[in-house]
């Protein structure tokens, strides 16, 4: 089976996928594609013109991050990063993790839109997405607390490539933001669990 990865270097769900492959250790084209571009073909893929996008051999294409990665789980059987026994939680990790997301991408397009003055720009808005990310990052914490994985029955599962892909959005985009030193548990599994596995470093944005 062949397949294509569409994405961004700097999408963290793209980066999530990503991460899965490499686990996995299964063969597939990586193409870049800007979404924001005029000559973007992502459409033709993806109703909702977003990335991530896997297209297949037989010409399906799949999206959103969560559903290919759920795919991709079913077509190694090893390392299994959804185990069913563990699927509630580590869904809810994930849940976690891509809301946390949401309102990151949210507050930075609010700040960085092109065109808009700041006069034009909600502060509320912001406001209302960082307060979203304040309490994603204290719920984490608290799932988390002196454990070495998400789901420490299981093993590296997807809760920490979510998680850790989470926490790496926050880096690059929102440097000043001092995660670490209101929740070291997740600092130390981002920085000793995380940062030195291959499929994360390879995947770093820049």
């Amino acid at each position: 089976m062949s397949m294509r990865l569409l994405g961004s270097l700097t999408s963290p769900y793209v980066r999530k996928v990503r991460i899965v492959l490499s686990e996995k250790s299964l063969a597939c084209e990586f193409v870049v594609e800007d979404v924001w571009h005029a000559d973007s073909q992502i459409s033709r893929y993806n109703p909702l013109g977003k990335v991530p996008c896997l297209l297949l051999d037989d010409g399906r294409s799949l999206y959103d991050s969560r559903v290919i990665v759920a795919y991709l789980d079913t077509l190694a059987p090893a390392p299994r990063l959804i185990p069913p026994e563990h699927g509630t939680e580590i869904g809810v990790w994930e849940a976690l993790a891509d809301g946390m997301l949401d309102a990151a991408i949210l507050a930075r397009l609010e700040q960085t839109w092109p065109g808009r003055s700041a006069g034009e720009r909600s502060d509320a808005w912001i406001a209302r997405q960082m307060q979203k990310i304040d309490a994603a990052l204290a719920a984490m914490a608290r799932r988390l607390g002196a454990q070495p994985w998400c789901v420490p029955d299981a093993g590296f599962t997807l809760a920490d490539v979510a998680a850790g892909c989470a926490l790496g959005y926050l880096d690059l985009r929102f440097p000043g933001l001092d995660w670490r030193g209101q929740h070291a548990a997740l600092g130390r599994l981002l920085d000793k669990q995380l940062a030195p596995r291959a499929s994360f470093a390879q995947t770093k944005p820049g």
